[in-house]
């Protein structure tokens, strides 16, 4: 009978003690295991999340250094076509200054020519009144020779132009 007594009395102690484990512990720690379980499933879900945000991010980023690549290109090439736009102005405002300085030298040039060409018919009117005085030796009315000989001169120059 000991044997049964004492098994009974196990048992009993058995049964008490799975009554207060689940009374008191079993719920509290249930609760505690999903809680855990939750908060696992929260982390692989937000490491699923972190993993799609992060390949999402690579894309845009790749997006990004290939439009400024894009954007980059358009601004060289925008800075070569006004870079030779800039040359070519260049160019036809040294050939236009050439022009010009050119033009310049050839009216200087026909100035000087027509200062040189008055002074000379002043040379010829003077020669050929002191030539006039000294063939009819004696003094000729200058401002009537002055106008046969200016007439002359025109009519010269006519001639060889």
């Amino acid at each position: 009978m000991n044997f049964t007594a004492t098994l009974l009395g196990q048992m009993i102690t058995f049964a008490v003690l799975v009554l207060f484990i689940k009374a008191v512990l079993w719920q509290p720690m249930l609760r505690m295991l999903e809680e855990r379980k939750r908060r696992i499933a929260d982390g692989l879900a937000a490491a699923e999340r972190g993993l799609r945000d992060k390949e999402l991010g690579e894309k845009r980023a790749m997006e990004i250094i290939r439009e400024a690549h894009e954007k980059a290109n358009e601004l060289i090439a925008l800075a070569q076509k006004r870079t030779a736009d800039i040359i070519e102005e260049a160019k036809d405002a040294g050939r236009a200054e050439g022009e010009r300085m050119v033009a310049a030298a050839r009216a200087e040039i026909e100035q000087e020519a027509n200062r040189t060409r008055e002074g000379l018919r002043q040379e010829v009117v003077a020669l050929a009144l002191r030539g006039a005085e000294q063939v009819l030796g004696r003094e000729v009315d200058e401002a009537q020779h002055r106008a046969v000989l200016d007439k002359l001169v025109a009519d010269l120059q006519g001639q060889s132009a």
